[in-house]
């Protein structure tokens, strides 16, 4: 058995050893309900949750393919969107991703 806390230290040190992973985007709940990272989302990743917007990490690729940064992480206001430590990929997760997305 494994508590979170345990967990997400032992994602700490894998991103450590292996600098090629990345994760889906989330945003918290210091999100302002401003409305400017859904439209910069070329995946459409994002969407108006319950009290705040939400990231589907199936269709989140940081922008991999599209741009050179996450343009949500980019336009956010209040910088409220970290990485997700409960979805762990690499640089090859998320341009698989994109193409399985984007058929290209």
């Amino acid at each position: 058995w494994v508590d979170e806390t345990a967990t997400d230290v032992i994602i700490f040190y894998q991103l450590l050893a292996n600098k090629e992973q990345f994760m889906a985007l989330l945003i918290t709940d210091e999100c302002i309900n401003c409305d400017v990272c859904e439209p910069a989302c070329p995946n459409e990743a994002i969407s108006e949750g319950d009290d705040i917007y939400v990231i589907d990490p199936d269709l989140c690729t940081e922008c991999v393919g599209h741009f050179d940064e996450p343009q949500c992480v980019v336009i956010c206001t209040v910088d409220c969107i970290p990485h997700d430590p409960n979805h762990v990929e690499t640089q090859s997760d998320l341009l698989a991703k994109y193409k399985r997305i984007t058929g290209k």
